[in-house]
């Protein structure tokens, strides 16, 4: 398996498939899953003369499951080692929900013609959690709802999550398929309980306010307006309003998942960002 050690110790690993010389992607995944969330864009890309990449997160998937440096800072120190490692240069980073939080914090630190462009998909920044600067978030008490029932019961919880909102199985008249629901649970099993646990804080609480501000590359920001995780109204405008060149996409109708569930929409809507 590919990985690379950090400063810490810590094997990060990654996939990188495509000619060196293509045009780089770099895919973010959420919480807490793995590369593998990926799979439909990274083929799609590559049969578009893209090099497409994507890493585990630390204590997610094939990565050591640590338990310290579950936090954005770290995070982002990972993705400037990776992309140190591969020596990419005017790539585009695309992450989906606390991928999209880990793609503003690397992003508006990143080395001088390392990025070209940026995506947020379903994204926590600016900031979930509820707050008196944030008065339209998320309380505190969700968050630590989610810390419970990962401690209580996580293989039954992350059923629980991809059956019912993450994808928008939950509302009336959705179509389940139960093989993504099944390989998010798979995904998220193979990852590390004290990571998946500390990460919860690091994608509601981490404020992304000034990381958004410092983005100077143009960055789309794509949001289904029925995404239950990462609800819309708190997010993707805001956002959009804090980015120098930041572009917003709005998708009715859709989840928090809608990589996923509408592949053909989200790939042809990136495939067109990321060639103008």
């Amino acid at each position: 398996m590919p990985t690379i050690t950090t400063r810490d110790g810590t094997e990060i690993y990654y996939k990188d498939w495509g000619s060196k010389d293509a045009p780089a992607l770099v895919f973010h995944h959420g919480w807490p899953l793995s590369a593998d969330d990926w799979d439909n864009q990274m083929l799609f890309f590559l049969h578009h003369g893209f090099r497409v990449i994507a890493h585990d997160r630390r204590g997610h998937g094939r990565s050591t499951q640590t338990w310290t440096g579950n936090e954005m800072d770290t995070y982002a120190a990972d993705v400037a080692a990776l992309t140190d490692h591969l020596d990419l240069k005017d790539a585009t980073h695309i992450g989906h929900s606390t991928g999209g939080g880990e793609v503003a914090h690397y992003v508006a630190r990143a080395k001088p013609g390392r990025v070209a462009k940026a995506v947020l998909i379903g994204a926590v920044p600016p900031i979930m959690v509820k707050s008196d600067k944030n008065p339209g978030g998320l309380p505190i008490e969700v968050f630590d709802g989610f810390r419970k029932a990962l401690v209580d019961n996580r293989a039954q919880f992350f059923i629980d999550v991809p059956a019912g909102p993450f994808y928008g199985y939950n509302r009336p008249g959705a179509k389940i398929d139960q093989g993504v629901i099944q390989n998010w649970w798979r995904q998220g099993m193979m990852g590390g309980t004290k990571a998946h646990y500390d990460c919860i804080k690091a994608f509601s609480e981490t404020d992304f306010t000034e990381d958004l501000k410092a983005i100077n590359v143009p960055t789309l920001v794509m949001h289904g307006d029925d995404d239950q995780i990462v609800p819309y109204a708190d997010s993707a405008p805001l956002s959009v309003k804090l980015l120098k060149h930041g572009t917003l996409k709005t998708y009715q109708g859709l989840p928090h998942g809608l990589c996923t569930t509408h592949p053909d929409i989200a790939n042809a809507d990136l495939l067109t960002f990321i060639k103008t």
